[in-house]
């Protein structure tokens, strides 16, 4: 049983490493060409750890926005990593033009694709549930065979084999273990804290709010698809805490079930090489933290 008081905490997989974000830092560990480790560890900006980030609906967009920010800085460092170019600082508009590019992508391909294809089932049995109900499907199974497809690229397995690291890991840390392999290897490399996890229940949720949007304006049609994800991410956050505290309440686990079952598509059972790297990245955090802790004491 996961202890109360162990403080949270969470991560990514990146290219050859994982990234772990603390209370006030973020590690990341990847493991060189060479096959020495390198870290990089960065304190939190003010914003992601304001009173805010604490206000329920209002947190969810923050962890959103922190975890694309955080996110491409943890994997512009293991791209630099992997041409021994660690030291290199990445360009900040490069990092927006990307999530801005990133963000673009993922509303045209989960968003209006869907919304696209269910437009012909419009009006029929007298109302638009059974067009937003296929468009919600649509949604699922795109984003089920996206994950499918790229999985299938070496680069990419390796990067879900991380991915269990980094899952294992941080059970063995909320239930108060010793960061070793034998420890680490008794845990599942599913969470039901994961990014997939995320997004999927942004899905479903999405099939339930939009079947409550009506389709006699374009306009409006559109632009809610678009104006109300940030509040669907927030909705799906408070979700994913809630599984996460009662985890071990059956009811929670049949409906957390879909998602821990989708988390086998994007982790792999990692070997102990990159188990090593995720104990790194999450020591390497907890230290940074105790020395933040101390600081602000002091």
């Amino acid at each position: 049983m996961s202890s109360n008081n162990a403080p949270t905490y969470g991560g990514q997989a990146v290219l050859e490493g994982v990234m772990i974000r603390g209370q006030s830092n973020v590690s990341v560990a990847v493991r060189s060409p060479s096959g020495e480790v390198k870290t990089q560890i960065k304190p939190i900006a003010n914003i992601f750890r304001s009173k805010y980030r604490k206000t329920p609906l209002i947190r969810g967009i923050i962890a959103l926005i922190e975890t694309l920010i955080i996110g491409m800085n943890a994997l512009n460092f293991s791209s630099a990593v992997a041409m021994e170019e660690e030291n290199s600082d990445p360009n900040k508009a490069s990092i927006v033009l990307m999530i801005l590019i990133s963000f673009t992508l993922a509303i045209g391909l989960f968003f209006m694709l869907p919304l696209l294809i269910s437009t012909p089932f419009e009006g029929l049995l007298g109302s638009n549930i059974l067009s937003n109900i296929i468009e919600g499907i649509v949604r699922l199974l795109i984003f089920i065979g996206y994950i499918y497809v790229i999985g299938l690229m070496p680069d990419i397995k390796r990067v879900f084999m991380y991915h269990g690291a980094e899952h294992m890991t941080v059970h063995a840390q909320e239930n108060n273990l010793e960061l070793n392999l034998p420890n680490i290897k008794k845990y599942p490399t599913a969470h039901p804290r994961c990014g997939t996890a995320f997004l999927l229940t942004i899905m479903l949720i999405a099939v339930l709010v939009f079947i409550l949007i009506p389709r006699q304006s374009l306009i409006l049609v559109v632009g809610s698809r678009i104006v109300l994800v940030p509040f669907i991410a927030s909705l799906s956050y408070e979700f994913i805490r809630l599984s996460s505290i009662y985890q071990n309440n059956l009811i929670m686990q049949a409906i957390a079930a879909p998602s821990l079952w989708l988390q086998s598509l994007t982790t792999r059972q990692p070997d102990d090489d990159q188990i090593e790297v995720a104990i790194i990245a999450m020591q390497s955090a907890i230290e940074a933290d105790k020395n933040t802790s101390a600081s602000s004491i002091s």
